[in-house]
């Protein structure tokens, strides 16, 4: 049985999700984070060089990367997916294809780099430091949000905003590979950018995520999505 090696409030999650939606037996292996470093377990490095989750087991393949994962799940098992998920995959030289194959590498390759450095310097005055420090830590993180993280985040958020009101998922009208990908950035979105809290297609599109059966029975054996 395919093996989903799971850590706590991370990536993982997306990996669940397309599992619930495929219909894909599969079993879970839990990881927790350092309470004090909110880090992954030292363990993981047994199943995979990096460390790092999502990682899967099928078959005697061990594959890690969000998206190597996916893509590998859709080319396994997407002929038997229902038609719900019969563009779970788009067409080579359509534009949805085109749209997917952008929001797959748009996740990782922009988007989580800024919600990264955001969790990192929203997180970083908290760590412990001597007293005098803690003043200066939080001014420094200040301001590297301000200047830098924020207004990024902020482009990142209109322009899917944009592209969400003339979209219903990221390639299209139909759900594809693109929408777990960027499942977790746009729950992340929400969580950390202030400015992300009044966008109404963002809102939109993660009430249809979460109305979703599988998204529900995912998070029931996964857990929550992303750190607070």
């Amino acid at each position: 049985m395919l093996t989903v090696h799971h850590l706590e409030t991370s990536r993982s999650q997306r990996i669940l999700w397309l599992l619930e939606e495929l219909g894909v037996p599969y079993e879970i292996k839990r990881y927790q984070r350092d309470p004090r470093t909110r880090l992954a377990p030292a363990e993981l490095k047994a199943v995979h060089p990096l460390g790092k989750s999502p990682v899967i087991e099928d078959d005697g393949e061990v594959i890690a990367e969000s998206g190597a994962i996916i893509e590998y799940l859709a080319e396994r098992y997407g002929a038997h997916a229902g038609d719900d998920l019969a563009q779970l995959v788009p067409a080579p030289g359509t534009p949805a294809h085109r749209k997917c194959r952008f929001f797959m590498h748009y996740a990782e390759g922009s988007l989580m780099n800024w919600l990264v450095m955001k969790l990192v310097f929203q997180t970083l005055p908290r760590q412990p430091m001597p007293f005098f420090v803690r003043p200066i830590a939080r001014m420094l993180c200040a301001g590297v949000q301000q200047k830098l993280v924020d207004p990024n985040l902020a482009t990142a958020t209109a322009f899917l905003e944009g592209h969400l009101l003339r979209n219903t998922w990221f390639a299209g009208e139909q759900l594809s590979i693109a929408d777990f990908q960027m499942s977790f950035a746009v729950e992340a979105l929400l969580s950390r950018s202030e400015g992300a809290a009044g966008q109404p297609q963002l809102r939109a599109l993660q009430e249809r995520m979460h109305a979703r059966p599988a998204w529900q029975r995912a998070i029931a054996k996964g857990g929550p999505v992303v750190m607070g």
